[in-house]
């Protein structure tokens, strides 16, 4: 199977982005910038921040049953929403409602009030079917919320709430321009992707079990256009198409959202990705994970921030602990509370490194742990124990870091104040709110307390100093100190080189092209002659690297070894490589994102034809991978030698080998269809583009027999 090789340092730039964007640190991750554009950028940030979570209180709100809020709010806010006499009917409707449902005589009053004041007057403005629905939902005073099967259940039913808190967000999404973190937005477009590929080709998905819990399936209502939308122009019969099957929507939503967004493509893209929901806090806590591994945030021991990432019930039982810790280097993570086996609540570990590299990995992996890793209890104990040779090394490392240390911030997780509510707001609906946030401290606080009682805290040293160590050889490495990378783990590790073989080569290879370009050619050959030569007769997928290596030797030593050095993809694979050794965990985000980008590329085979939307996602920014230091080869070796390589993703696609072996995407004119004629299949037979391509090919790409031959 062909391989998307991942850049790892697009990936870390838009999750500090993410964190950044969502307050998630104490403080900035990115490097200074000049007074002028780090204020715009802040301002921006700030406020963009600020309307999400004015747009989740007034969610909020909503769905617990408080419109006199969600209407403050956005009187406060937003008031030209209010204009919307079709969106103010819906909210004073359920306002009616929900003051029925206090089944009190002063409620009860409240809503005829409501209902001479406030609904009757917007039902007359609103649209044409407003007054039969008024006069509709004045059954309600008749029906008791009991009574399954009056003509009003549906409107007293709780998923009202639902359906005009998701109307609600969209409409104020793309009112106050306040869409999510691009990260956010990739994320849910990647696993979309992954599922329907996954689907339509048959396939099973090695992460199925992280993306079923991380994309929920209910989505957001789509807003809807004002009427004087409705005389835009027409749209082009290519955006239409394009909009329709990036977010799995029929023909006339997409040109509903295309109106909504007055003809933006783009815009109406945004607004339908952020109408697919995520479950925030799995995916705060896939991010910290991440973190974590990366070294983004400084050292320091915290409950953990979100729910767990596998199901199980929390549990203190001292046997549970026991387990866990004879078999941690299976089942322990980094900054997550359980990824497999035990059920207890973990107290996180927050680590260090370099927010500047990144991991070249390539090949998608089952989430098994103890399939991918059988060796792992055996290497990666972290027991008590401590080989004192890491203590060497470690403080070695500890001196090269300083500066690193000092760039870590504190994570503090989601801590959304209800500010917005000191606008006019029923004081009575304050205290509900405020009661339920405390029953949700409450139960936040017990698991805390399970936290505690853990038997993380014994393990605790030793898996911070196995992190610290990772990450100083990390951080060795990623300035190209070859040398003091493979001395430092032949210490610690003698038998790691022996089983990873292809990270030796291509440490030897930044030794050598060093070496070339110091002028020092004698000692560069040394180094050839006694490791890349031999390491290449023994695995033949590194001849090829070696042929091109041996090539700087003709190159002017200025140029022999240079800035452009893919370092930090060498970096991270070793990281990936010793953590596991450790028995630290890659994290689930970087399993999410090699698979998915796999099936992204596949799909795209398979429509031929390029995606619209990667460059605004930066998913062409994830795939891009260069650089003059010839790994690719040993890449592929390091997954065929550790099992892990294959992948469950495995399906057939219209695509073609370049002379080198890299895949290259085939177009439908290599399969002689005319873009029109695919347009046209398209949207009158409701087809993907794929299924469109294959018609037109049986049918020598007229469009007009495919589509007779369907109605025949």
């Amino acid at each position: 199977m062909d391989s998307v090789p991942v850049n790892w340092e697009a990936l870390d730039s838009l999750i500090i982005d993410f964190v950044k964007s969502e307050n998630l640190i104490e403080d900035s991750l990115s490097p200074p910038t000049s007074p002028s554009s780090s204020s715009s950028s802040s301002s921006s940030s700030s406020s963009s921040y600020k309307s999400r979570l004015l747009i989740r209180q007034i969610r909020r709100s909503v769905e617990g049953g408080d419109i006199d809020t969600a209407i403050d709010l956005l009187r406060v806010h937003a008031p030209s929403l209010l204009d919307n006499h079709r969106l103010l009917f819906c909210l004073q409707k359920q306002r009616f409602i929900e003051l029925l449902r206090k089944r009190t005589a002063e409620d009860r009053e409240s809503a005829i009030n409501c209902l001479r004041e406030s609904l009757a007057p917007c039902a007359l403005d609103a649209y044409p079917e407003a007054y039969e629905e008024f006069k509709h939902i004045l059954l309600a005073l008749v029906y008791d919320e009991d009574d399954k099967n009056s003509p009003v259940a549906n409107e007293w039913s709780p998923k009202r709430r639902i359906d005009i808190a998701g109307l609600l967000s969209s409409v104020l999404r793309a009112h106050l321009c306040a869409y999510d973190p691009l990260f956010a937005m990739s994320l849910r477009y990647l696993i979309s992707i992954h599922k329907l590929f996954c689907f339509r080709q048959g396939v099973p998905s090695p992460i199925s079990d992280l993306t079923q819990r991380l994309l929920l399936e209910d989505r957001d209502p789509p807003a809807t256009p004002l009427e004087s939308f409705y005389e835009a122009p027409p749209f082009d019969e290519v955006d239409i198409q394009a909009l329709a099957h990036a977010v799995e929507i029929t023909r006339q939503g997409a040109i509903d959202s295309l109106r909504f967004a007055k003809g933006d493509l783009y815009q109406a893209f945004q607004n339908e990705l952020c109408r697919i929901r995520l479950d925030d806090p799995m995916f705060d806590e896939l991010v910290h994970e991440y973190c974590v591994y990366r070294g983004f945030i400084e050292f320091s021991v915290v409950d953990s921030p979100g729910m767990q990432l596998d199901s199980g019930s929390i549990s203190n039982d001292q046997s549970e602990c026991e387990h866990l810790s004879n078999n941690c280097s299976t089942e322990v993570g980094y900054g997550t509370t359980k990824l497999s086996g035990c059920g207890t609540s973990a107290t996180q570990v927050i680590m260090e490194g370099s927010p500047e590299s990144n991991t070249n990995l390539v090949g998608i992996q089952s989430t098994d742990t103890e399939e991918r890793y059988p060796s792992e209890t055996s290497h990666g104990d972290c027991s008590t124990s401590w080989n004192p040779q890491f203590e060497k090394v470690l403080q070695k490392n500890k001196c090269l870091r300083v500066g690193e240390t000092n760039k870590r911030k504190r994570w503090r997780g989601r801590h959304e104040k209800e500010e917005f509510l000191s606008g006019p707001t029923n004081e009575r609906s304050r205290e509900e709110l405020n009661a339920s946030s405390s029953v949700a401290s409450t139960i936040v606080l017990k698991d805390q307390q399970v936290s505690r009682k853990s038997c993380f805290p014994n393990m605790m040293k030793n898996k911070e100093e196995k992190y610290e160590l990772v990450l100083g050889l990390q951080e060795l490495a990623s300035r190209g100190m070859a040398v003091e990378v493979v001395e430092e783990i032949d210490e610690i590790e003698p038998n790691f080189f022996v089983q990873n073989p292809a990270l030796l080569f291509q440490l030897k290879q930044v030794e050598f092209l060093k070496l070339v370009g110091s002028g020092n050619h004698t000692q560069a050959l040394r180094v050839a002659c006694s490791f890349l030569g031999p390491l290449a007769s023994s695995h033949p997928d590194l001849l090829k690297p070696l042929k091109e290596t041996l090539l700087a030797l003709l190159k002017p030593n200025e140029e022999a070894f240079n800035e452009r050095l893919p370092l930090c993809a060498l970096a991270n694979s070793l990281q990936v490589a010793i953590g596991r050794r450790f028995g630290i965990e890659e994290p689930q985000l970087m399993k999410i994102i090699r698979a998915t980008l796999y099936t992204h590329s596949e799909w795209f085979k398979l429509q031929m034809c390029k995606d619209r939307f990667e460059g605004l996602l930066r998913i062409d920014a994830l795939k891009e991978f260069g650089g003059n230091l010839i790994i690719d080869a040993a890449s592929r070796l390091d997954v065929d030698m550790s099992g892990d390589g294959s992948s469950q993703v495995t399906g057939s696609s219209n695509n073609r080998k370049q002379e080198d072996g890299s895949p290259t995407q085939s177009s439908a004119r290599d399969v002689g269809c005319d873009e029109s004629a695919i347009l046209k299949v398209m949207e009158f037979l409701a087809l993907p583009r794929a299924d469109a391509i294959h018609l037109l090919a049986q049918y020598n790409g007229n469009a007009e027999t495919v589509i007779q031959q369907i109605f025949a």
